[in-house]
This record gives C-alpha cells, sequence and structure tokens, in this order.
C-alpha cells in the first residue's frame, strides 16, 4: 500500500467514524456500533502509525515499503 492508498483509507474510515458518531449524538450506541466505533479507532491509529513509519523511512533514504502495520497493542499504547 502506497502513501496515497493509505490517506485514502484513512480519509474514508474518518468519514465512518464521523457519521457514526454524529448518528448518535445524544444518544448511546449499541453494543454492535460502539464495537465498530473502537475498531475504527484502532484502524485508523494503526494507517496513521503506517504513514508515519513510511515517512520516515523514505526520509531517512530508506525503502518506505519497509514500513510495516504494526499491532493493535503498539499503537494503542503510545505515549500522548
Amino acid at each position: 500500500m502506497d502513501d496515497e492508498e493509505i490517506i485514502s483509507r484513512i480519509s474514508g474510515l474518518a468519514d465512518e467514524e464521523k457519521a457514526l458518531e454524529e448518528q448518535h449524538v445524544g444518544e448511546g450506541l449499541s453494543d454492535a456500533e460502539a464495537e465498530r466505533l473502537k475498531a475504527l479507532e484502532v484502524t485508523l491509529d494503526q494507517l496513521w502509525d503506517l504513514l508515519r513509519q513510511r515517512r520516515a523511512l523514505r526520509s531517512a533514504g530508506r525503502d518506505p515499503d519497509q514500513a510495516a502495520v504494526r499491532d493493535e497493542g503498539v499503537v494503542e499504547h503510545y505515549r500522548q
């Protein structure tokens, strides 16, 4: 997956996340919707991480295709 594909996936998933949240303002999410929202958040974190890895590798003169999607446990426990 190249940078453009990653950015496109991020955009599509962010749109889905926003729509899901907006559809339920003032209401709660069903269990399935809450699960989907969590999955979207994790996938978005993984894609942003992948994009950052690719950019860092490219900046260092290395092959950006060496970047790999990291496990949920890694991307969800970064210090902010």
